[in-house]
């Protein structure tokens, strides 16, 4: 491994700088009292691109909502959760892992409630694409018909459990026992710690939503599932 050295009046310098660039490191005494700094760990926690350009889902969901949204709100979240494990059992765990192991914990409700937070952006994004919505084809086709009987009664559940969430949450198309439901969650609740699997979801926190559909939760409901509901990630989820 190759250290950093620094002179016993260098620290100072180095320390100030250190902290002006907002860096992390590991700072120690090597056996000679030389100062070193050695790099970070990876976490295997990170924010991940979108799968579309910021703009790409203009005019149904702004470039300027998506900014915030992602790299605001999400990112807040990844990086609280780095920080959270940082030091601890899960430090290495991936982010189901995570999820799962916290959940029910009021001893580890903070982490819990950011790493969800992180998994359910990251389905969120998924979820929708430029030019989707519509119904789907196929085997998915087939499945929300058997489930709901028709498409236009997968949009009505779909629709009335996402405007209904009292508060912040998301509802979710899941499959459970081989047959397709929707459900939803409050806060950072989410399927993943469940028995369903979850196929897609929409986030109906203000935050998705308020710069662009203000109060209009409705609006914007409809619009994610004419315009932009990713049934080819739903698809890919079906077991």
């Amino acid at each position: 491994m190759t250290y950093a050295r620094f002179s016993l009046l260098d620290r100072r310098e180095f320390l100030t700088k250190m902290g002006a660039a907002g860096a992390v490191a590991t700072i120690a005494l090597n056996e000679t009292g030389s100062l070193f700094a050695t790099a970070p760990a990876a976490s295997p926690i990170s924010l991940p691109p979108l799968p579309y350009a910021q703009n790409a889902l203009a005019p149904v969901i702004t470039e300027n909502t998506i900014s915030f949204h992602y790299g605001k709100h999400h990112q807040a979240y990844v990086n609280n959760t780095i920080k959270m494990i940082a030091g601890t059992e899960l430090e290495k765990a991936g982010l189901e892992e995570i999820v799962k192991r916290t959940a029910g914990r009021s001893d580890q409700a903070s982490l819990f409630n950011n790493a969800a937070q992180v998994y359910n952006h990251n389905f969120f994004w998924d979820s929708m694409k430029p030019g989707g919505g519509g119904e789907p084809r196929g085997k998915m086709a087939d499945k929300i018909n058997e489930s709901f009987g028709s498409y236009q009664k997968f949009v009505e559940a779909f629709s009335s459990a996402a405007a209904s969430q009292f508060g912040s949450g998301w509802a979710w198309l899941v499959q459970e026992g081989g047959k397709l439901k929707v459900v939803k969650t409050s806060n950072a609740e989410t399927p993943l710690t469940t028995s369903a699997k979850p196929l897609i979801t929409i986030d109906v926190w203000e935050h998705a939503y308020y710069l662009d559909y203000q109060n209009r939760r409705a609006d914007y409901i409809k619009a994610f599932v004419e315009k932009l509901l990713n049934w080819d990630f739903a698809g890919k989820n079906l077991v």
